[in-house]
């Protein structure tokens, strides 16, 4: 598979998910990147603009086993991982999976869970396997987190530990219709007098792992590394911040840089495609001073400072190797 196979799946899938999530069409392509740079996804938003229509339609079209957590207060971390159990009939313990055991899991309202039962998830995202009784368990792959979350200004909500934010690629937010799309989803509705839409399968599971291995062959030129490297070490710089882009929000951008060009048939990465991410990855990671938290845009300006403040590397042609 080349990076023009990786261009014409990646459409065909955009398009098979389009056919039940109407519009959002940049969104879904960077779920799409997140995904093909072996990240997790948080989509943060208010209830009722389909995060969870998302979410379903990407395993349909994806050709992913699905499973789904609706994350309540009083979800334990056995709920998600599972456990061994005692059986009566072979009088010996024998392993219940947790629904992590999945190619994508959903992770609805992620924040109305403890802090305890969040951390569950970390191992999972981090090594794509759990720990129970003393045993790793390896997940199946490919394994995708998407985690929705509601924000924070809601009630009754816990948010995130930084540790598990950071484990996330990139968080993402989609934003309310305009009115003509939402009006062709009422009229979409209409017509075909059900509410789900049945999707077909682009590609087998393996698909996407060998979209994955494609990915890794785009060529980075070493001018664009070092741009990635000093717009991070600026967020690290600013007088607002705490704490500022890590290493791996570098190697985040580097990856998804790498995803967008081969969606777009590219064998090597442009400066729009580091920038095209930069947001998405970065500001989940920010940590802003104390005196600074009240300032809601602070994080975009500090954001846009370090991507102003670094000069466009220009390459006289895309070099391989």
């Amino acid at each position: 598979m080349d990076v023009h196979n990786v261009a014409l799946l990646g459409s065909n899938v955009l398009n098979e998910i389009g056919r039940a999530v109407v519009g959002k069409r940049a969104v879904m392509e960077k779920i799409l990147a997140a995904a093909l740079a072996g990240g997790h996804v948080l989509l943060e938003d208010f209830p009722g603009l389909g995060k969870t229509l998302i979410a379903r339609s990407f395993a349909r079209a994806l050709g992913l086993d699905f499973r789904r957590i609706q994350f309540t207060p009083d979800l334990l971390p056995a709920d998600i991982t599972g456990g061994y159990v005692f059986n009566r009939a072979s009088g010996q313990f024998t392993l219940r999976q947790g629904p992590v055991f999945t190619n994508l899991l959903l992770a609805d309202e992620i924040n109305r869970a403890s802090p305890k039962t969040q951390s569950a998830l970390l191992e999972a995202m981090q090594e794509n396997q759990v720990s129970l009784e003393g045993e790793s368990l390896a997940l199946p792959q490919p394994f995708i987190v998407l985690a929705t979350q509601n924000p924070i200004e809601y009630e009754g909500t816990f948010p995130l530990p930084e540790a598990q934010l950071d484990r996330f690629l990139v968080r993402l937010s989609l934003g309310y219709p305009e009115p003509a799309e939402e009006q062709l989803i009422l009229q979409q509705r209409r017509e075909r007098q059900q509410e789900t839409v049945e999707l077909e399968a682009v590609l087998p599971a393996t698909g996407l792992l060998e979209m994955r291995a494609t990915v890794e062959t785009v060529y980075v030129h070493p001018d664009l590394e070092a741009y990635i490297v000093a717009i991070v070490a600026e967020t690290r710089r600013d007088r607002h911040v705490a704490v500022g882009g890590s290493p791996r929000a570098s190697l985040a951008l580097m990856k998804l840089a790498r995803a967008q060009a081969a969606l777009s048939g590219r064998e090597y990465v442009l400066p729009d495609d580091i920038k095209a991410y930069i947001h998405p990855v970065l500001a989940h990671r920010l940590l802003l001073l104390p005196e600074f938290w009240m300032r809601k845009n602070l994080i975009t300006e500090v954001i846009n400072t370090a991507l102003r403040s670094v000069p466009v590397p220009v390459l006289d042609k895309p070099e391989k190797g």
